[in-house]
Formats: C-alpha cells, sequence, structure tokens
C-alpha cells in the first residue's frame, strides 16, 4: 500500500507541479481581481495572539521578525501565533456528470466549481483559517479535512486539478444523502460551501433541504452556489430547430425543437429557483445563484459576507 510520502511524491513530478502553478495562480488571480475594486481587503477576520518567540530559520517570512527584539538583543526571532478563531471551513464540491457541462460558457460548471473551490481555500490559507474539501457525486468521494497551512492548500489544489483533468465517470447528482453524511461526520462548528448544479431527481429536493437544515440543526453554518450555464440551463437558449437533448447523467434522449417549450421551461426554472432560496431562507441558508459565464465576484461577496457574521 503507498504511503501518503509516495503519493505525495507521485503528485510532484514535473507535470503535475505545472499544472498545480495553473491551478495556484488562477486560485490567485481569481481572488486578487476581485478585490482590486474593493476598498478592503478580505485578509482579515482571523484573530491571532502572541504566543512566544523563537530563533529564526533560514526560509522564514520577515514580517514575523519581531524587530525590537532585534534592537534589545542583537538577535533575530521570530513571532509565534496561537488561532483564536473556532471557524473551519468546507467545500462540498459536487463533481457528478452533469457538472461537466460547458454550453456556451468559456469553462466546464467543474472547472468553474474547482476554480472557485481555489479561490476560497487560498481565501482561508492566508487568514491562516482551516480549510477543507469534499467531493461527491451518488455518494462522497473525498473528504480532505481542514487545516490550514501552505503544504495542505498545495494538496488541495493538487486534488482539484486532478478532478478537472480526470472527471470520474458518469455519476448521478446525490447531494441529499451526501450532505446528510456530511452533517454527521463533521465534529467541530464549520462554515460548509456547497458548490452544485442542483440536478438532483426532483422528487429528492425535499431530501435535499432536509440535509441543509440538518446541517443547520448541528450547529453548521451552509451557503450554496447555485452554478449553471445560464443561457442554455436557466433561459433555454438554443437554436430554433429541431434538436435531440441528451441527459449526462442517464443517457436519456428526448427529440424537440427549443422555440415549443421555451418560455414554459423558463417559468419552470425561475419557479424551482425561487423556491428553493426561499426555503433555504427559512432556515437561515444562504443560496446564490451563480452563471459561469460570469465573473466570480458574486459568489466572492457572498461567501466574505458570510464569513464576516461567523468571525
Amino acid at each position: 500500500m503507498p504511503t501518503v510520502q509516495d503519493t505525495t511524491l507521485k503528485y510532484l513530478d514535473p507535470v503535475v507541479v505545472s499544472r498545480l502553478k495553473n491551478m495556484e495562480l488562477r486560485a490567485r488571480m481569481i481572488v486578487e481581481g476581485f478585490i482590486t475594486g474593493m476598498h478592503k481587503s478580505p485578509y482579515h477576520g482571523f484573530s491571532v495572539e502572541f504566543a512566544e518567540h523563537r530563533p529564526y530559520i533560514a526560509g522564514d517570512e520577515p514580517r514575523y521578525v519581531d524587530w525590537k527584539v532585534y534592537g534589545k538583543t542583537d538577535r533575530h526571532y521570530v513571532k509565534r501565533f496561537e488561532e483564536e478563531t473556532n471557524l473551519r471551513h468546507y467545500v462540498a464540491l459536487d463533481t457528478s456528470a452533469s457538472m461537466r457541462y460547458r454550453g456556451q460558457a468559456p469553462l466546464s460548471k467543474m472547472e468553474y466549481g474547482a476554480y472557485l473551490a481555489a479561490a476560497l481555500h487560498y481565501i482561508m490559507v492566508k487568514q491562516r483559517d482551516a480549510t477543507g474539501l469534499i467531493t461527491f457525486d451518488e455518494e462522497i468521494r473525498t473528504i480532505m479535512s481542514p487545516r490550514s497551512t501552505t503544504s495542505w492548500l498545495r494538496r488541495l489544489l493538487v486534488r482539484l486539478q486532478q478532478i478537472v483533468d480526470n472527471p470520474a465517470p458518469e455519476k448521478r447528482t446525490g447531494a441529499a444523502d451526501a450532505l446528510s453524511e456530511i452533517a454527521e461526520r463533521i465534529a467541530r462548528r464549520s462554515l460548509v460551501v456547497v458548490i452544485t448544479d442542483l440536478f438532483e431527481n426532483i422528487g429528492r429536493h425535499e431530501d435535499l433541504l432536509k440535509a441543509l437544515r440538518h446541517l443547520r440543526y448541528r450547529g453548521h453554518e451552509a451557503l450554496v452556489f447555485h452554478v449553471l450555464e445560464s443561457a442554455t440551463e436557466r433561459t433555454f437558449d438554443f437554436p430554433d430547430v429541431p434538436m435531440i437533448f441528451r441527459d449526462m447523467e442517464t443517457g436519456e434522449e428526448i427529440s424537440l425543437q427549443p422555440a415549443h417549450i421555451r418560455e414554459n421551461y423558463k417559468e419552470a426554472a425561475q419557479f424551482f429557483g425561487d423556491r428553493f432560496r426561499r426555503q433555504c431562507l427559512e432556515y437561515d441558508i444562504d443560496f446564490v445563484e451563480l452563471n459561469t459565464a460570469q465573473s466570480y465576484d458574486t459568489a466572492l461577496l457572498a461567501y466574505l459576507n458570510k464569513r464576516k457574521k461567523l468571525v
């Protein structure tokens, strides 16, 4: 059986390192691009108190050197801190087959979700808060418990890059069961950010809401990002010619002309979104609609506002 060290070395081959740099760069660009127009940086909210000094070691960040002590002793010492915040953070990312859909957007829902998750992990680690990753389709596929180190951030980014490069075989969305299990398995109070297209069987929508309420009952905060390619999935903007539509999760096919059902489809999609949002708000669960054709600003602002309430 391979050890953690073996696995780490495997993922640090030149090709993987190159891809990791791309993921890390994209996460940083998403976050920094977002804060460019803001008066305040989102890198606040963590609370730390001084614990002790230790001798400076090559590679330590100069900003943590205590220059007052240096002035008195002519020696370099680094400040060590203890975290006071009890906030822990998970991204629960839907990796089911329907998330591979791209439509008219530059990214698939899977790619969009992975890059958004990377940006959230990046923010958390920069704030020295603990962050973890859960991936699911019909069942939970990955659980990486929260940590707050840069090396952990890199492991999270490696996993996200693997998801982008090698999407899993066709699996259906099973958010209700996955979130119920997550609620039971997360012991400490956490902020759980769910990224999904909500392509749950219509008959299971109530089960999904119950699972979200279960998270709240267990003391966790929940933020749901509903990720869709809006042009086609919210407004059914397809050419008005006979087309065959294939369900990416079941393989079922249907032949129709988009113009014949567009208005009914738009009404149904709007009704579903409004209803789900209302029911989430009843239980203090934030629900945000995202369009994969647009930037990440809406998601990051909603996330930072949620954090502000908790720290």
